[in-house]
């Protein structure tokens, strides 16, 4: 009698558990499918799924669905459990592996388990992974009532909650493997990164980034192109007037450059270069004239690296002032597909901490870094896909002009450094990104220059239907210029941990 009354007890428990089961995952199943495409991108921006996300989803969904069923017919009960337990723990796997081995942590997998954090996620499936095993060791003792194949059932329900870990941990080294080389252009998206702060109407449009430094950022405005707006963290604004020693130029295309303790006035058409001290504002004029150029960066008080033009192509250079004034040209940088002009198009940067270049192309998925001489380090991709130029030009005049034969959208459209990253506006949507999300906001890709990796990307919206035009990145604060206004966000541990942690180069 006490036998069966302990049988019947057990089956009991057995029973409890199976049904625990089927409603855990005839919720699970039906939440993914009633939003199936939220389930895919979330996978998608999973470091550890992310490469096999569009196979995963509906294999989970329907191993979920079948689980299910098989829950509910009495022959199959037993066997549907085990594929749950089964199933419980690479989940368990896989949120450990996440919380003590992933770079960020993205999104939950929703429904039941949204409002959870990823701990007490990890202690639910835990919770589940041992009833399942309870139920399951239960339902063989009195299937069999052998102690020592109860003994052996249990360890064997240990193995296999082993091997599914390991089956987990294998798709994350092949995911991190294929994210890094292969490059299925899979985006990843960690919890807020940044956090916006405040937003400043400036009237007009034509402001520019000049620099930052000293807790404050510089706003050339091209329209007045020897006045600078001061702005620092709390939104004090002051306006600075640049004077120059010398204003017998008729000047063409004035830029201005603030890299404390010195500013800069550069104009590459009439080939001046003016530094003065951020003390008072004054600058004097530099010798000797320096090259033709479009695009130029101050390096350290007498040496600035440029974009220029030789024989119809962009060159990449770099030029001293002063008693050791010197041009070196680096031709060998810049590499042409198509024009040599339009396909070499790009945004050209500087590190103080690398002290290195850094050019990253317009339209196609590549930037060079490389030292104060012009000497190469490395050639590294964004994660678009777009390797060739994807432009058409157009010759007028006898071929002695050109231009853009065909409308084309830019695949990097801004960009900035802080330290040993590159921020990248990307133009370029990646699998799993919901349009809607990428219609109102703009994407900045981060990738660390000394691993050579991609790291994450987050979202700037925009303003009233208006998008980024460019942005500035310092160690605190993330500016961005949308329209008429200065967005600013605040850097949150994530992104700043990432700033502050230099890796050793590999």
């Amino acid at each position: 009698m006490i036998l069966n009354t302990k049988i019947g007890l057990k089956k009991n428990i057995v029973e409890i558990i199976c049904l625990l089961y089927l409603l855990l995952f005839a919720y699970a199943a039906t939440s993914k499918a009633l939003d199936f495409e939220k389930f895919q991108v979330e996978l998608g921006q999973s470091p550890l799924l992310s490469a096999f996300a569009d196979w995963i989803s509906w294999t989970v969904l329907i191993v979920e669905f079948l689980i299910v069923f098989f829950l509910i017919i009495t022959k199959t009960r037993m066997k549907a459990l085990y594929a749950g337990f089964c199933l419980m723990a690479m989940f368990t796997a896989y949120i450990f592996i996440m919380l003590n081995y992933s770079s960020f942590l993205p999104c939950s997998c929703g429904g039941i388990l949204e409002k959870m954090s990823w701990q007490q996620h990890l202690f639910f499936n835990v919770f589940f992974l041992i009833i399942g095993g309870i139920a399951l060791s239960l339902h063989n003792s009195f299937v069999k009532d052998k102690s020592n194949f109860i003994e052996f059932y249990n360890i064997k329900l240990v193995l296999v909650a082993l091997a599914n870990s390991v089956i987990v941990l294998i798709l994350f080294l092949s995911s991190e493997q294929i994210m890094q080389r292969q490059n299925p252009f899979i985006r990843r998206y960690p919890h807020h990164p940044v956090t916006l702060k405040h937003t400043v109407d400036l009237k007009y449009n034509s402001y520019y980034f000049a620099g930052s430094g000293n807790s404050q950022v510089y706003l050339g405005n091209s329209t007045v192109p020897l006045y600078l707006l001061s702005i620092d963290f709390k939104l004090q604004q002051q306006k600075i007037h640049v004077k120059l020693d010398r204003d017998s130029f008729t000047f063409k295309s004035i830029r201005l450059a603030v890299r404390p303790p010195f500013f800069y006035v550069i104009d590459g058409k009439t080939r001046v270069i003016f530094r003065g001290h951020i003390s008072d504002w004054k600058a004097r004029l530099q010798k000797p004239k320096s090259p033709y150029f479009n695009i130029a960066i101050p390096i350290d008080s007498s040496t600035i690296a440029f974009r220029g033009i030789s024989n119809n192509t962009n060159i990449l250079g770099f030029f001293t002032t002063g008693e050791k004034a010197k041009t070196n040209m680096a031709p060998q940088l810049l590499q042409k597909q198509i024009d040599g002009i339009f396909d070499t198009d790009g945004m050209l940067h500087y590190s103080t901490e690398l002290k290195r270049i850094v050019y990253i192309y317009s339209y196609r998925n590549e930037y060079i870094v490389a030292d104060q001489n012009g000497v190469l380090d490395y050639r590294g991709n964004t994660i678009d896909t777009v390797s060739h130029a994807q432009i058409k030009v157009a010759y007028l005049k006898n071929k002695t002009e050109r231009t853009m034969g065909i409308p084309t959208i830019s695949v990097n459209a801004a960009s900035s450094i802080c330290g040993h990253l590159l921020f990248v506006n990307s133009n370029v949507p990646g699998r799993y990104e919901k349009r809607k999300v990428w219609d109102q906001a703009s994407v900045i890709d981060v990738y660390d220059l000394i691993k050579k990796t991609y790291l994450f990307s987050f979202h700037i919206y925009g303003i009233d239907g208006k998008k980024i035009r460019n942005f500035l990145v310092t160690p605190d604060y993330i500016y961005a210029l949308i329209d008429t206004k200065l967005v600013m966000y605040k850097v949150n541990n994530k992104l700043k941990n990432e700033m502050t942690n230099i890796p050793e180069e590999g």
